[in-house]
């Protein structure tokens, strides 16, 4: 079985390291951007969309919300989930960003086993990889 892909979309190096350990633990093999430019770019080179998206709020060149746009409006990409990974907290920009098309938020800093549980009920989490 071809494993599912995740790309990893935020300017933070370190963070980028936390999302990919935790997708790549629930078997998913990940690829990385420091912001929805590069992101947009590497998936015009792929031939295969990953499955996934998480993607943070405020980067350089093209921030979260303009990406989460840009997917939407490419039906290419349109049967990728798009989770926002950001510390914008205020319910406004949570509206704005699922209404732009994002399946899920989650809020920084998070744990572990809170985004494995927001995976989980996106349907993205093999059975029994959670334990």
């Amino acid at each position: 079985m071809t494993p599912m892909r995740a790309m990893v979309i935020d300017d933070s190096r370190a963070m980028r390291m936390i999302l990919k350990r935790i997708v790549t633990k629930l078997s998913f093999e990940a690829v990385e951007a420091g912001d929805g430019k590069e992101a947009l770019d590497l998936l015009a080179d792929m031939t295969e969309v990953p499955e996934l998206a998480l993607i943070d709020w405020n980067m350089p060149n093209m921030n979260g919300l303009e990406f989460v746009m840009k997917v939407r409006a490419d039906p290419r990409l349109r049967e990728m989930t798009l989770v926002m990974v950001t510390t914008e907290s205020e319910q406004s920009q949570i509206v704005r960003a699922l209404a732009a098309g994002a399946h899920e938020y989650v809020i920084k800093p998070f744990t572990e086993g809170a985004m494995i549980e927001k995976l989980a009920l996106l349907g993205l989490v093999p059975t029994g990889a959670n334990s």
